[in-house]
This record gives C-alpha cells, sequence and structure tokens, in this order.
C-alpha cells in the first residue's frame, strides 16, 4: 500500500492485531499498521462506502458484475469523487463468501492462467493497489459534479432490508427462502448505482406499499 501511495486500511475481526510479526514485516511502512482501522464487520467497515469491489477468483452460481483490476481503478476513482470507496480482500484460505459479495457493487477477477490461477492474498492486493496508482497517476481532474451524493453502503443495507421485509409482508418474497431472490435484487441495485435522493424515494414507496405501515415501519 505504501509503495503506491496508499494509506487507508481498515481489518475486519482481525484474528492477531496489533501484533509484532506485522511490524517486522511492515519495513518502514509501520504508520500504516499505526493508522489502521479495525471493525466488528464488513457492514461496519463499509458504512459510509459508496462503491464496492470485492475481490475473488472463485466462479459464482449467480452472476455478479465482473471487473478486471485496471477497470476497477479508474471505477474507484471515478466513484471516489463522490465518497469513499474499497476493495475487499477474504481470507487466503476461503475468499470471500457470498454474504460478503452482497455488500459490493463489483466482484473483482484478476485474469491469471486458468490452469494456474491461484495468487496468495498479497500478491493480489500489490495488483491491484499498482492498477489504482497507474489510474492515479493518469487521472484528469474532473469537473464539478452538482449531483446528489451516492447512496453508502449503510443506507444501501437499509433499503434491502426495508424491500425484503416489505416483499415477504406482501406475499411476494417466500420467507423461508428469500436469499436467491434478494441476491438478484442486490445486483440490480449495485449496478444501477442509486444516490441519496433515490434511495429515499424508493424507501418512501415501500413505505407507502406495506401492508403493515400502519404497524411501524422498519
Amino acid at each position: 500500500m505504501k509503495n503506491m501511495g496508499l494509506e487507508q486500511l481498515c481489518l475486519v475481526q482481525p484474528r492477531y492485531f496489533p501484533h509484532g510479526d506485522a511490524d517486522a514485516r511492515a519495513s518502514g511502512a509501520e504508520d500504516i499498521l499505526q493508522s489502521a482501522t479495525v471493525a466488528d464487520s464488513l457492514d461496519e467497515a463499509l458504512r459510509d462506502c459508496v462503491y464496492v469491489a470485492g475481490s475473488s477468483a472463485r466462479s459464482r452460481t449467480i452472476g455478479w458484475p465482473s471487473v478486471e483490476p485496471r477497470d476497477c481503478a479508474h471505477r474507484l476513482l471515478e466513484h471516489g469523487r463522490r465518497g469513499p470507496v474499497a476493495v475487499v480482500f477474504g481470507p487466503e484460505k476461503s475468499g470471500l463468501t457470498n454474504e460478503h459479495l452482497d455488500r459490493c457493487h463489483a466482484l473483482l477477477t484478476i485474469p491469471a492462467d486458468p490452469e494456474f490461477s491461484s495468487l496468495n492474498l498479497a500478491m493480489a492486493v500489490q495488483l491491484v493497489c499498482y492498477e489504482l496508482r497507474l489510474a492515479t497517476v493518469g487521472a484528469v481532474a474532473a469537473e464539478f459534479d452538482s449531483g446528489a451524493p451516492l447512496a453508502s453502503a449503510g443506507e444501501l443495507e437499509l433499503f434491502h432490508r426495508h424491500l425484503e421485509q416489505v416483499l415477504v409482508r406482501s406475499g411476494f418474497l417466500d420467507p423461508d427462502n428469500p436469499r436467491h431472490l434478494m441476491r438478484r435484487l442486490r445486483r440490480l441495485f449495485a449496478r444501477a448505482l442509486p444516490d441519496q435522493n433515490e434511495i429515499n424515494i424508493l424507501r418512501g414507496m415501500l413505505a407507502s406499499l406495506d401492508p403493515d405501515r400502519d404497524k411501524g415501519s422498519p
């Protein structure tokens, strides 16, 4: 991260932190560790983010919008002008789960040789950081954007929960098996990148259509 000019590191439920081994391996980048934040959950870590890419090499049953590192870096810079953005990496042995990717706008994949596609976590992080560095060096200053801020990950998560509750109460969604349909709906809204005004409109629509709205909103 320090080689490529990145500073903001967030660790989600680290097994050991701080730790002497990490300090020893930082080798001049101790300030990255000292300023790192620790979150109890991925939702907490991403609460304010307006665009999130989840890195994974695993194939998925439900297709996620996918980007490669170079395209992803440009998207992160573009959306970063409107709020915090993030790249999420999973544990080296297991990677990200579908539930983790539910919190992401896109699946970040590295186009390695399919016959030998495994990269360790450090190499994957370095490659993405390098592409971010290239994109930053070559970036052209953007014109002022007077539009509404993009909805944050936290605002989107509240909307998804509200949507699921209303769909269950209306009878449209099977309360015993909501995940498959809700995952597809999450992908739809992730592609749309709604802003805060649009999310407020959608939640207002849900509130007015809710069959149990007189019993209190979610």
